[in-house]
């Protein structure tokens, strides 16, 4: 076996490949256990090699191949005839998410945010199996605020707001009272910016009191009690709703929001599959492979629900540009169209006029070598046969 796998390793064929192809070696050699006709003989394995080694050959991109056109047109052709359906239900869940073409628009165009940021969360072993114990997690994930735990009354006689926990609630969401007197407040100051107030807590009654600075502006009262209403005490703030399904025998939990940061931080949560649509997101905290291998996956996945194939390599071309300079940028003007160092390619592509002066400005200089520019002043492109050049030398 371990001869077979270093003749394959000195092929140099892809690693995928390699590894997929020793993956059902493996598991004949098992099979041939109990069954010896399952066995690969090295005859059959020398076939196999052989055939790899020419599918791959002609599978190969010619030299001075119009690689980014055909990406261009095979990623284009096919969106032309995608729904501009945008919102779909996502299963029995319920879960709001963006499809179809404005979705593959959000991912070329990098955005910052999402329209429906969602995370598939996936749950470690002793978790995924137990529905109590992933319902506790969902708890400690979904953003529940403060109304959520008792009764808020606004005595106005004393000018004051009156919340009264309730203990059963907080013991069914495995949170202590203590806690939310505790959160409450702080989170007021902290991530809602309201700090014109004061409070005073009674942890054996469950009583948490909040009176404004100002005593005399009801308005301020009323304020206030917005506030006190929709502070989050349990929960990731970004994370609006959390739904448990029960999918290939274990609980998954699917949300509206996404904040990987904070949900890998749960005890319980599986971190090597759980997963955001939000590539910015991914960037900022995996780094700029996994948002590459995000690009590629959501991408996939876009064209895919329209059941429109496109060859990865396309997408994966698109991926590798707009993540090769260690950050993700888009396609557009303000990211690797907008960057290209020819002129009349940038004018070619946004507002020509602006780069035209711009570059005047700057005495810049076209050297012609990309595809857009030789095409605009009428020469032949520097690609195919276009790139060979042929020199005569003549005989004195």
């Amino acid at each position: 076996m371990s001869k077979r796998f270093f003749e394959l390793i000195a092929i140099g064929l892809p690693h995928r490949t390699n590894t997929t192809l020793a993956k059902i070696i493996i598991a004949r050699e098992i099979d041939g256990l109990n069954d010896p006709t399952r066995i690969v003989t090295d005859e059959h394995y020398s076939k196999i090699l052989a055939q790899m080694v020419k599918e791959y050959k002609h599978t190969r991109i010619e030299p001075c191949e119009a690689v980014g056109v055909v990406a261009a047109q095979s990623i284009g052709e096919p969106g032309t005839q995608m729904t501009m359906r945008t919102f779909h239900y996502a299963g029995v869940a319920e879960i709001n998410v963006t499809l179809g073409l404005p979705r593959l628009i959000e991912i070329m165009d990098a955005r910052k945010e999402p329209s429906t940021p969602t995370m598939t969360i996936y749950l470690r072993e002793g978790y995924s199996t137990d529905r109590d114990k992933a319902r506790q997690v969902s708890w400690q994930i979904e953003a529940a605020p403060l109304q959520e735990f008792g009764d808020i009354t606004t005595d106005m006689a004393n000018m004051q707001i009156v919340v009264h926990v309730n203990k059963a609630v907080c013991e069914k969401r495995k949170i202590s009272v203590r806690e939310i007197l505790e959160i409450g407040p702080k989170k007021i100051k902290e991530r809602r910016h309201y700090r014109d107030f004061d409070f005073e807590t009674n942890e054996s009654e469950g009583l948490l009191i909040f009176l404004p600075k100002d005593r005399g502006s009801y308005q301020n009262l009323f304020q206030l009690k917005e506030h006190v209403r929709n502070v989050i005490v349990q929960g990731i703030d970004d994370i609006e709703r959390v739904v448990v399904r029960k999918e290939s025998g274990e609980y998954i939990l699917y949300t509206e929001g996404s904040n990987l940061k904070d949900v890998f931080a749960i005890r319980g949560v599986d971190t090597t599959r759980t997963r955001t649509n939000n590539i910015n997101e991914i960037s900022q905290v995996l780094g700029v492979e996994a948002a590459r291998n995000a690009i590629i996956n959501e991408a996939l996945a876009t064209l895919g629900e329209q059941g429109i194939m496109v060859d990865v390599r396309h997408i994966m071309l698109v991926a590798d540009m707009m993540c090769m300079e260690g950050e993700v940028k888009q396609i557009g003007r303000h990211g690797i169209a907008g960057e290209k160092e020819s002129v009349l390619s940038r004018a070619a592509f946004e507002v020509t006029v602006n780069h035209l002066l711009d570059a005047a400005v700057a005495h810049e200089a076209d050297i012609l070598c990309g595809v857009t520019e030789n095409v605009i002043v009428g020469q032949p492109i520097q690609l195919g046969t276009g790139d060979v050049k042929l020199v005569v030398k003549q005989k004195v």
